[in-house]
């Protein structure tokens, strides 16, 4: 597998991630920040943030980015940082998140 594929796949499973209040995945939402595949292909980092800073579904997004992104063959560490640097805003969603939200 190489560096693309691996990132391809991150944001495929990236992308089945629900906030429970939103109905718009957290990929499309604008809340990762970052995707970084070390040059081995066996080590991930995310950054991602949340909508709000006091989330109260912040322990169940993050559990569930972390096991999706564990699943990835051959990854042998994930690490899934929350940052609130930038804030996040409604300016940061896909074309087809804000669509969906009714926000364009």
């Amino acid at each position: 597998m190489e560096k693309i594929d691996i990132e391809e796949k991150v944001i495929e499973l990236l992308r089945t991630v629900y906030d429970p209040e939103i109905p718009v995945n957290i990929y499309d939402l604008g809340l990762i920040y970052r995707i970084e595949v070390s040059d081995s292909l066996t080590e991930l980092a995310v950054d991602m943030t949340l909508t709000a800073p006091n989330c109260p579904a912040a322990d169940f997004i993050m559990e569930d980015v972390r096991q999706k992104l564990e699943s990835i063959q051959g990854l042998q560490k994930v690490d899934v940082s929350l940052v609130f640097e930038p804030e996040w805003d409604k300016d940061m969603m896909s074309e087809e998140a804000r669509l969906e939200l009714g926000l364009d």
